[in-house]
């Protein structure tokens, strides 16, 4: 066997150093390859390198061959979602040069993995390169040939054992027992022996008689001195102690009462393998170890309620369900009934101000049975100073009354009630304020009816020590609780209180949090110009303060790039510029949190157009759901997460009937720990194919249909049923490149206005067109195009293919030109530009 396990440590030995030598080859051969450092260098290292390090694991047998930066982010990976995250392992002593390799249990199992430097000409660590190889894939050989090492092993072993149990039988026949000087020394301390035991030993004969008593038996019984030969009936034993020693059966541990003393008999027949007739018994005092047992026994009840209160109380951050737990322990192992009182401001999360005058509040009681009358949970109490419970929050210590008949004191809180509860038995009670970190919380009081035994000095230390455990799990909630509210109250001062007003779509919303703690998601409406309309959604990787700090400052970033009419991939790509100088300031100031990730989905709906235009980074895809019912997940490209930097973002068009549904969510709708992504997607689909629901509806039936018993995640949800802009409320003329046009402009825009009753803005509508119109003609590119859009403001726009932005000037005084867009800007409501992919727009909007 110890062959068997040298060869299996001497196997495992060489099977690590083999994957060692391996991974460490594997990754210096890949380090080293041509174009190495130039590929680090590139804009695009993964794009580069992937493959390469594909090839190689391939070719190579190793289970991976990541390339990783300086900063340990990683380039390559076997599975591509890993790339752009953080490398799993030790690989600092690498950036100064030194081959590291480390034995790890990863999610295949048991691998070595080694990191080797990158280093360019000039001896430069420029990045790192980790290979690794399971333990598996090396140590096949001998593990194919434990099997017959490990029966030969066994056979071994019983061929022996067989041996020495043929020797054993073969020397007990031949010595036939002891030899000649053993017997003598025996007899020598046979007395010796016997007299000397601190237990009783009697033997009895066959026929009754006492045949032999040691000294210790003589004074446990009280024998006579002529005792021996004698009938044990006839030594004037109790009744009790003769009829054991005169029976012939055999007795375990039975307890026998001689005087004032606890006897512990044990009886067995002598005449057991070919013996003579008797019985021999054993007696062992155990008064003392009665009494010991009794306390012993207390004491470990108590130990094993302790253990129960510690696995049971706490389990959740609510301050009332502890205090409820608290009871429920007590009850009925300690105490027949049990109420915990807490200082008001405990509720809330509050710190009590600790003076006795705080007002409290019942909030857990317990009892044997139902009926007893006591204050109910809920019920303010004011505590008097003249009461023991007020001696009790003064001092922060605890005080037991063992007869609360005798005891009046407690009597002044409330008279009533008292008595009352003195007529229902309470005869008993320990109160112990609940004090946790110097803070005092409130008081608990034990109380007892059914058991006769009161209250005493040890019952008032072990419900001290009981109480100062629930205490510190009350004010762990209590702290929770402040926290939590706080948390909250930030996250939703960071969402939107409601919807914009806007045309485009009509929008309905719902935003759950998770039950332990606050997340970062978030949801917005944005109106843009020309009647558009922003949908977004996004997540922020964690919960807590730090992730709705951050959801704040993305969802103002999105306000901001909006404002500045950007597509959808832009705005994703200066969020992720964002996320990552929000990593670079953690980094710089050392505050320890993650590294922040985020994921966002931002669409553009064109309501006269139909045009729908989205783009995603790493965020689940949208829903659709088209009039006639069908529901579609578009295939929107996924783009990297928010944070992880370097890669594009790419966009998707669709021309969405009017009367769609598009159905935006987070992760935390869709997946949790009892249903994968797939199958909440499918769900997904099966709540949205009613046709005929509002987006009100729709949110409630979709609620309904996935959200999770205990939401582990934050949850928001967008729906929005597209309108169109209908074609009498829109206009659009081309202008040709002539300044003698712009009259025919404004006649045109002129009858179009009086036709939509809108006669009173004619002649704002007319200067801010010839000025914006005249623009384009002197310093656009054709065509020119003119569009007027009645929405919920009148919204006049001219386009052309110049890409030039016009900005605003203040002209001075005896300046000839440069005051046309002042004066469209104090004329209009908002005016603006964007760009488009055949050229630009300046827009207004006019009230109406």
């Amino acid at each position: 066997m110890a062959a068997v396990l040298a060869l299996v440590l001497e196997s495992e030995h060489d099977s690590t150093q083999e994957a060692r030598n391996r991974s460490v080859a594997v990754a210096q051969t890949f380090a080293n390859s041509p174009g190495m450092v130039a590929a680090l260098r590139s804009r695009n290292p993964s794009a580069i390198l992937q493959p390469k390090a594909e090839a190689a694991r391939i070719g190579s047998g190793v289970d991976f061959i990541v390339v990783l930066n300086t900063d340990g982010i990683r380039y390559t990976h076997p599975k591509p979602d890993r790339i752009g995250k953080k490398f799993v392992g030790n690989f600092e002593p690498a950036l100064r040069g030194e081959v590291i390799t480390e034995r790890i249990v990863g999610t295949i199992g048991p691998l070595v993995q080694a990191v080797v430097p990158v280093h360019d000409t000039d001896g430069k660590v420029v990045g790192l390169v980790s290979a690794g190889i399971t333990i598996t894939k090396v140590s096949g050989v001998v593990n194919d040939q434990l099997p017959l090492i490990l029966g030969a092993a066994t056979l071994a072993l019983a061929l022996a054992t067989f041996g020495a149990a043929l020797t054993t039988r073969r020397l007990r026949r031949q010595t036939h027992g002891l030899g000649p000087a053993e017997m003598t020394r025996m007899y020598e301390h046979h007395d010796a022996v016997l007299h000397a035991v601190r237990e009783g030993v009697v033997i009895v004969g066959g026929d009754g008689r006492l045949l032999l008593a040691n000294d210790e038996a003589r004074r446990l019984l009280g024998l006579p001195t002529d005792a021996e030969g004698r009938p044990v009936t006839a030594l004037g034993l109790g009744p009790r102690a003769a009829e054991l020693l005169a029976s012939e059966q055999a007795v375990s541990d039975e307890v026998l009462p001689a005087g004032d003393r606890l006897l512990v008999v044990n009886i067995r027949p002598t005449d057991r393998n070919g013996g003579p007739p008797g019985m021999v018994a054993t007696l062992r005092d155990s008064t003392e170890l009665h009494s010991l047992s009794d306390r012993a026994e207390a004491g470990s009840r108590r130990l094993r309620l302790l253990y129960d209160a510690s696995v049971a109380i706490g389990t959740t951050l609510d301050v009332s369900r502890t205090a409820q737990e608290l009871t429920r322990v007590a009850v009925p192992r300690f105490a027949d009934f049990v109420s915990v009182d807490l200082a008001v401001p405990v509720l809330r999360g509050e710190e009590p101000s600790g003076s006795v005058g705080t007002p409290m509040q019942r909030v857990a009681f317990s009892g044997i049975r139902d009926g007893a009358p006591f204050y109910p949970v809920g019920r303010p109490i004011t505590v008097l100073p003249s009461t023991p419970q007020a001696w009790s929050l003064g001092t922060g210590r605890g005080m037991y009354d063992p007869d609360l008949t005798a005891s009046t004191g407690w009597q002044v809180q409330d008279p009533e009630r008292a008595a009352e509860l003195l007529d229902y038995g309470i005869h008993s009670v320990v109160r112990v304020p609940l004090r946790a970190r110097g803070v005092l919380l409130g008081i608990a009081k034990f109380w007892r009816s059914e058991r006769p035994e009161r209250f005493d000095e040890d019952d008032l230390s072990f419900a001290e020590e009981l109480v100062t455990r629930a205490a510190v799990s009350i004010d762990n909630a209590r702290r929770y609780t402040r926290e939590h509210a706080m948390a909250v109250t930030l996250q939703h001062s960071l969402l939107p209180h409601g919807l914009p007003e806007q045309n485009a779509v009509e929008a309905a919303y719902r935003y759950l949090p998770a039950q332990a703690g606050v997340g970062g998601d978030w949801f917005d409406v944005i109106p843009l110009p020309g009647a558009r309309v922003a949908l977004v959604v996004g997540d922020v990787v964690g919960h807590g303060l730090h992730a709705a700090a951050t959801m704040g400052r993305l969802r103002t970033a999105v306000h901001n790039f909006s404002t500045l009419d950007l597509p959808p991939d832009e705005v994703l790509g200066h969020l992720d510029e964002l996320v990552g100088r929000i990593d670079q300031d953690q980094t710089a100031a050392g505050s320890g949190d993650d590294v922040t990730g985020a994921t966002c989905l931002y669409a553009i709906y064109d309501p006269v157009s139909r045009l729908c235009t989205m783009a995603r980074a790493g965020h689940p895809p949208p829903a659709l759901v088209l009039p006639d019912g069908s529901v579609e997940f578009p295939d929107l490209p996924a783009g990297p997460p928010l944070g992880v930097g370097g890669l594009p973002f790419a966009t998707a068009e669709m021309r969405l009937p009017e009367g769609s549904r598009l159905v935006l969510y987070t992760d935390g709708l869709v997946e949790d720990r009892e249903r994968d992504f797939d199958d909440g997607l499918e769900r997904l689909r099966s709540a949205l194919k009613d046709v005929d629901r509002t987006p009100e509806e729709t949110c409630e039936a979709v609620l309904e249909a996935l959200l999770p018993a205990h939401p582990k995640d934050d949850i928001a949800l967008l729906v929005a049923r597209t309108h169109v802009l209908p074609a009498d409320r829109m206009a659009e003329w081309d202008v040709p490149s002539d300044p003698a046009a712009v009259s025919e402009v404004r006649a045109a825009v002129t009858g179009k206005l009086a036709n939509w009753g809108l006669d009173e803005t004619a002649f704002v509508t007319e200067l801010i067109l010839s000025e914006l119109v005249t623009n384009a003609i002197r310093h656009g590119t054709a065509p020119i195009k003119v569009r007027l859009l009645l929405d919920r403001t009148l919204i006049c726009e001219v386009s052309d293919t110049s890409d030039t932005s016009p900005h605003l000037r203040y002209a001075a005084t005896m300046d000839e030109g440069g005051r046309g867009l002042f004066l469209v800007a104090q004329f209009a409501e908002r005016w603006g530009t964007r760009y488009t992919a055949e050229g630009k727009v300046i827009w207004s909007e006019q009230p109406l």
